[in-house]
This record gives C-alpha cells, structure tokens and sequence, in this order.
C-alpha cells in the first residue's frame, strides 16, 4: 500500500518498495523505481520505502523546509517496515537500523550523499550488540554512523574523523579499520561525539526519528551540493529534476567471515566480455569498497570463498540482466550467508564494452539490431577514436596499477583537485594524481586528461568516474608513494613533483615516466558492425567537414558519405602559400592581383584533385573563400611596432617602405565587426576574379581526375548569401568557367553550383534563392550567432556560462541547434526552397553536424544529410539511426 503523506500536492511523497515499478523512474528516482521492480520480481531486497522526486521539489520551493506532511508519511512508512521486519526502528531489542540513499532519475554515481546505519543511539547500540551478540560490530556501526552522519549531515569534514581514527590504528598497530579492538571503538566513539559537540554546538542527535528527518534533508540539499552540480553540467543532466530519498532496512556485510559486501557487473565494463565482473571485501560494509579504504578482492576469487553466496549472485545477474534488457550494475551484501541485493541500475561502461555488449545481445538473441543501435550512446563512439600508447615506443614503466578505464593520457602533474581544475579550464594538458578520489575531486576529474590513484579498486569512485567519461584511469597503484603535503609522487626510484610530465595507460594499468608518443586507435569488427546496422536503417545522410586529402581519406574510413564542407581559406594558410595570399591582397590593381592569383592556381588544383580522389564516387562540397581577406594578414599591432621601430633607429629605404604600405594596408581592411563585414560572396562580388580562380582549380582538376577515369563529384558553394542577386552574378560565373575548362580540356563532367545559408534573410527568402542554387547548405555556426546576436567568441568567455546557471537556455546553441529559433529559420528555408526546387539537395555543414539531438532535429526537417568533423562522423551515423528508429515508433 501506498502512503500518503498529505502533501501540499494531494500527491503521494513516500512510497514502499511493494507498491512501485520501474516505470515510475521519474517519481521514485533511478534507484527507487529498480528497488520497487526488484521487489516486485521477488528478489531479496531489504524492506524499505522511497520519498519522492517531487518531495525534492517542494523542499526547495519552501526554502528548503520539508514538504507539510513528509514527516507523518514517513512515519506511516516506518510502521510497514517494522510489521515486514517483525523490527522496531529506535527500539530497545531487535532494533531497525536503515540506510538514508539519495536517488536521481538519472544515475549520478558517488555524486550525492549517503548515511547508512541510521538509528543507532546510546540504548539502540546496546540493543544491536545483545541481537548480534557481538560487542565489536556493534560499536563498529555506532562509529561509521557518528561520521557520516556527522559528514554528510553537519558538514564536519570527513578527514576530521579519519584523524582521530588513524590515531587510535596506530596505538593499536592495526593497518585495516576491522582490526580495531572493542575498547578502542568505545574510546573512538567519545571521541566522534566530543568532535560533533565541538563543531557544531549540540550534542550528537539520541532521537532516531529527527536522525532520519535530519538525513533525509541532508540529501535534498546534496543535490545542489558542487560536485553534483559539475556532475551534472558535464553529462548535460537537468537541474530541476531533483533527487528521490531512499530508505532501507540495514543488512550487514560486518558481521564476521560469513558477511561481506560487493559490487558486480553483468559484464566486465570495461571490455564488455560476458561474464560477472568485480569486487567484493569479506566482513565490511558497501561503503568500504566503493570509498577505496580497503583494496577489495576480484569477484572470482568469491567462488572459492563464498561458493553458495556466488552461485546465487550469479543467478540474480543473469535473472536482472534479462530482466532489463541491459548490462546491470548490482550492489549487494551477505549477511551471515544470506545474500541481499541493495541496487540494480544500468552499468556504465566504456565506449568498446557498450558496443561489444550491445553486438553481443543480438548475437545472443537477447535483442534485435534495432535494439542494439539503441543500448550505444552516440557520443561513446567518439571515445573509441581516442589514442593510445605507440607500441614500437620505448616507454620507462614506473609501475602498475588497476587498469580502470581504457586509452591513455600524458599530462602535467597536479595532485590538487581544485589546481588540475584551474589548470585544465586555462588550456593546460594535467593529470590529476592522489592517494584516492572522493566526490569532491569532480571538478579536477572533469579538466584533468586522465586519473591515477595510489588506492581503490576497479568500481571505486576514481574508475566509475573516470569510466563514464571516457577518460583514462589507473588506480590502486599500491607502489606509488604520494604526498600530498609536499606534492611529491615517489615510484619505481623515480621521484615526480607537480608539473612534471607523467603518462598512465588505462587499458593495462601502466604507469610510465614523461611524455610518450600515441597512436590512432583501430576500429574493431563489432563497431563496424553497429555502425553498418545503423546505416541500414538511417534515413538522413552523413558527410564530413574536410579540408585536405589527409581529412578526406579518414572521413571515408569513419563512413562518411561525401564531405559536406571543404573549406578553401584553410588551404590558403600553408606556409608555402601564404606570401602568394598576401601579395594578392595587397595588390594595388587588378592586373597585380590576377598575377598572383595565377600562382595560387595550381596550387589550389593539387589541393582539389586530392580531396575529390579521396572521396572518388562520393560528392564533395567546396566553399569558395569566406573569411576577411584581413585574416591571412600580419597583425596591425605587431606591423606597428616594427615600423616604430625602424623609425625609431632611423632606418629609411624599401624596407620601411615595404612595412608602412603593409600598416596602411591592414589599416583600411580592418573592420568593426568582421563577422557582418566584408567576407564571403560579398568579396566574390567585389573581387571577381578570386572566385574565379578557384573555380577553375576546381574544374581542371575534375577534368584531370575523369580523363584518368576517377568519379569526382564537386560541388561549388557559394558561401553568405542573403539575396539572390548577390548568388546570380557569381553562379554564373562559375557555370561559365566550367563550360571553359570542359571546352580546354575536351573531358564532359558534372557538378553543382549551391549556396550555404547563413543568414536569416536567406531563409526567408529561400524560395527566390532556390531558383538558382542546386542546393543548400546550412551553415548554422554563423546562423546561430546572427539569429541571436551572440558573437560566439564574446558569448562563451563572458557571458553564456551565466544564462546557463540561470537557466535563460537550456543548453549553449553553438553546441546543440536552437530547435525554437534557428532551426525554425530552418524548417522556412527547407519548406520555401523545396517550394522552387523539389529536387533540392539540402544539408547542414555547422558543428551540429555531429550533434544528437541537433541531428534528430535535421532528420525531422527534412534534410538530406549532416556533416561533421572525420571524428564524429561514427557519432553522427548511430545517431542518425536512433533518430529514424524514434521516429517510426
């Protein structure tokens, strides 16, 4: 039965465990809703009950003041649980005890804050020993209590109670927290209530139902805390969604050599390989082996151990992943031989493992392709390209730890979370070092180019992190001397300070002195094998952004259909090349330019005949010059200062000369707003004959590709038009250098002449403009920017940061497409240009190109294609595919 708590909604804001089901995820939180579902199948899961995500959202509506009615609710709850426990919650025999969990609809592993053994008091821990009739667990559970309650409840700093802790291990000789003596605990226990009263002015709470009030606060307010807040910018999670508040009965995997606690995958998350995978510690509580205090065992070594206790693990991991469709990440505890399961959710896996898995289950037969396209997230992909260690590399290994999370990462040394932080936002490549992580290192995880710690196992906080980020990580590197005081790393007769470059291999667990050179990943078969199933079902679309044969040729390898957009100003940056660019910009006449234009030409062709060999048989769109011609120039500031320098020594002659017609040059190209000024056709218009240089490059070097009998496929486009008298002159400029070349050459070939749309009034006035253009491309970087008048330089340094945290956009829209305002320009241009042109080809060139959710919106708008950097062309094709599959359900 439900509880109703009365709330100020009329809606129910505590729910038992019996009464809920994994589809009420977005009431009772991920790891309610999993509870209530495992409940439901008649798993042995502790009796508990869930708070709401809702009841979340009141408390910060009110203040932050639990929701009217929340406390008779829990009380009401309470009852249930000690009619099905046959327990009393504060008793003074057989007491409930309970654990205090937050829950977010969306997995935020280690992120909020937890309190486990709630209820213990002065009687109730008398109560506990007598149940147990063991003096040593009980008094072991007062003490874990007193300090998280204390940590988690009343901000006393963690490491406060860690102090008293070690002092007590020293005087006793005890390496591990179960060593400690009886007495010792009774000691260390004054002690923590000294340290409680001392902090924070009252004595330590006797009364276990305001315990529980005060927990369940506490984990309201933990959503909000810094590290669930980075947490949450980094996986693009929502900030309204809340946190539910999980309250269970007590299970104990402390209780002697019959106890233990663990985690495990259905499949090992890192290489997706289909069998139970990780890590369990004998006599311990769950916290012990996600924190990385103790060095747990691999779950292997439980069948020997514990053989009952694994046999049913692993039936309960086979039942649970069949029963969710999913690789599944499971908690549970042993309690004098009974096993318990406290969690199930989806595991987070690397980019290799979700792809293996996902191939797996088809194989299996425990989903179809279409299944399997939809258990990959598109971004993962990307994280497969990353690169690794060059194996004819010579690499000095200091040591080896846990390889918890696949690639590799040089960086500079920073031990400090907060530095490798400020460090990584300032551009510096880091590796964060230190004995373990905790929460609080979210923001150093997130800048830092990988993770390595001296402590933890494979699901402790440093591997899950660092895991479900893609991002390197080594941990429980037990030959690393760190400290922290001095930011000295001490390993293999090798002493590091902060700064200095280290490398960690995270797929075997190396450590390596300095900096190493790396390669490029190779794809595996059951990744071309996804993404093949992907292509079979995608209905949009997937070129590449490339600029040079190099590009090109990798574009095609990810399965790019074409490329979508060769930038030619790229081209005019190479070294050999850019002398020629300047001296046809500073031209005084037309004759002058022409001359230097002559000299790019072929230049341009060879650049042309590569690409468009590279992509033989698939089109290749090439934007003709778009940037301001001030940008291949010198920097007026830097010209300056050489010419007062010069006339500073009294130089005089051509040399001078030379520079103040140069100062004078850049002077008159400099433009107030460079973005809106004097770029794109308009130079074509004013300047004629660049465009038609590069036209003819383009063309001679088709002519030249098809005499030798190669497929090329250009496609000319004209980049910044608003009008079609600006694209009607230049077309037909282009059209008559074809029919030259074709003429010249004697060689027939086809093209395309389109224009790319990137400013608003061209997509209200595509019908006119279609009337000329073969196609449109949608260059959305500067559509966004025009649409909204951001200057995206300006916008992301000084201002965009703040309309995120406050919540005026949702997300940065020079990262995900403006569904509401430029993609509703969009859906105009595509609608009014198909209106003239039902034929035309229609395709988005912009870096949302590769983007998801920007690419869902491009399938529903009816365009034919995306393009994307090389390395996201994979993202872009499983994501193309999920979006078609979503459609068609």
């Amino acid at each position: 039965m439900a509880v109703s708590t009365g709330g100020t909604t009329g809606g129910r804001l505590v729910h038992h465990f019996r009464d809920g089901n994994a589809s009420m995820r977005d009431l009772l939180g991920g790891k309610g809703a999993n509870l209530a579902e495992m409940t439901r199948i008649g798993l042995p899961v502790p009796p508990g009950f869930t708070i709401t995500t809702e009841a979340c959202d009141l408390y910060y509506k009110a203040g932050k003041r639990l929701p009217e009615g929340l406390r008779d609710g829990v009380r009401e709850a309470l009852t249930l649980v000690e009619e099905e426990t046959g327990k009393v919650f504060g008793g003074g025999s057989n007491p409930l005890l309970v654990s205090v969990r937050s829950g977010a609809v969306i997995s935020m592993p280690g992120m909020m804050d937890t309190v486990l053994n709630l209820g213990l008091n002065d009687e109730t821990v008398k109560a506990l020993e007598r149940e147990a009739e063991d003096r040593r667990f009980a008094l072991d559970c007062y003490r874990r209590f007193i300090q998280m309650f204390g940590d988690v409840v009343r901000g006393i700093p963690h490491g406060e109670f860690e102090r008293i802790l070690e002092r007590y291990k020293r005087r006793q000789g005890a390496e591990f927290d179960y060593e400690i003596s009886g007495e010792s605990l009774d000691s260390i226990i004054s002690d923590y209530k000294e340290l409680y009263k001392n902090s924070t002015g009252s004595d330590f709470p006797q009364d276990p139902f305001e315990q529980l009030l005060m927990a369940v606060e506490a984990v309201f307010a933990s959503w909000n805390n810094e590290r669930a807040i980075i947490y949450r910018n980094a996986h693009e999670i929502p900030h309204d969604l809340g946190t539910a508040v999980n309250v269970q009965t007590m299970v104990f995997g402390n209780l002697g050599p019959s106890s233990g606690t663990g985690v495990i995958f259905t499949r090992d998350p890192s290489t997706g390989t289909p069998e139970p995978y990780g890590e369990y510690l004998v006599n311990a509580q769950g916290e012990d082996v996600v924190a990385g205090i103790r060095t747990p065992r691999p779950i292997a070594e439980m069948r020997t151990e514990m053989p009952k206790s694994y046999d049913e693990i692993a039936d309960v991991c086979q039942l649970l992943e069949d029963h969710y469709g999913d690789m599944q990440d499971i908690e549970f505890t042993i309690e004098n031989g009974k096993l318990y399961v406290l969690q199930t959710r989806t595991g987070k896996r690397t980019a290799a493992a979700a792809v293996r898995i996902a191939v797996d289950f088809v194989r299996e037969g425990k989903t179809d392709k279409a299944g399997a396209i939809g258990m990959v997230d598109p971004n993962q992909l990307e994280k497969l390209l990353h690169r690794t260690i060059d194996p004819k590399a010579q690499v000095a290994v200091l040591a080896k730890g846990l390889p918890a999370s696949p690639g590799a990462a040089s960086g500079l040394v920073v031990f400090d979370s907060q530095e490798a932080k400020r460090l990584g936002e300032a551009g510096e490549t880091v590796l964060l070092v230190r004995p373990e992580t905790t929460p609080e290192d979210i923001g150093g995880i997130v800048s830092a180019m990988g993770v390595l710690t001296s402590r933890g196992g494979m699901t402790c906080h440093a591997a899950i992190v660092a895991r479900g980020m893609g991002k390197p990580c080594v941990v429980g590197c037990d030959a690393l001397s760190i400290d922290m005081d001095r930011e000295v790393l001490g390993v293999g007769g090798v002493t590091l300070t902060a700064g200095e470059w280290l490398t960690i291999d995270g797929a075997d667990g190396r450590v390596i002195k300095g900096q190493v050179p790396m390669v490029d990943p190779e794809l595996s078969a059951d990744f071309q094998a996804l993404l093949q199933w992907a292509d079979d079902v995608r209905d949009i679309g997937v070129r590449a952004n490339a600029d040079n044969p190099t590009d090109a040729q990798k574009a095609r390898e990810f399965g790019a259909s074409g490329i979508g957009l060769c930038r030619t100003e790229h081209m005019f940056m190479e070294e050999d090349r850019l002398p020629v660019v300047r001296e046809m910009i500073l031209s005084a006449t037309e004759t002058e330019r022409r001359g230097a234009l002559d000299r790019l030409l072929p230049m341009q062709q060879g650049d042309f005949e590569g690409i468009l060999e590279a992509m033989e048989g698939l089109p290749v769109t090439i934007r003709l010059l778009d940037p301001p011609l001030h940008e291949f120039l010198p920097d007026a500031a830097e010209i300056l200062a050489e010419v007062s320098k010069l006339r500073a020594t009294g130089a005089s002659g051509r040399l001078l000369q030379e520079k103040e017609e140069l100062l004078n040059k850049v002077n008159a190209l400099e433009e107030t707003n460079p973005m809106l000024g004097f770029r794109g056709c308009r130079l074509g218009i004013v300047y004629p004959e660049i465009y038609e240089m590069q036209a003819r490059a383009i063309f001679q070097a088709t002519a030249n590709l098809v005499a030798r009998g190669v497929d090329a496929q250009p496609e000319v486009m004209i980049p910044l038009v608003g009008a079609v008298t600006e694209l009607a002159p230049l077309k037909e400029m282009v059209v008559r250098v074809a029919e030259e070349v074709k003429a010249e050459s004697g060689v027939v070939f086809e093209y395309l002449v389109g224009t790319m749309i990137e400013v608003p009034r061209a997509c209200l006035t595509a019908e006119e403009i279609a009337r000329e253009a073969q196609f449109f491309s949608f260059g959305t970087n500067d559509l966004t920017q025009m649409t909204f008048g951001f200057s995206r330089d300006d916008a992301e340094g000084k201002f965009l940061h703040h309309y995120l945290h406050k919540d005026i956009l949702e997300v940065n829209p020079f990262e995900v497409l403006d569904a509401s305002g430029v993609g509703r320009l969009v859906e105009l241009a595509v609608a009014g240009g198909r209106q003239a042109r039902p034929d035309l080809k229609i395709g988005i060139c912009g870096e949302h190109g590769g983007e998801p959710r920007s690419i869902a919106f491009c399938l529903e708008a009816g365009l034919d294609y995306v393009s994307c950097s090389p390395y996201r062309v994979p993202v872009a094709r499983l994501a193309a595919a999920q979006a078609t599959l979503k459609r068609g359900t």
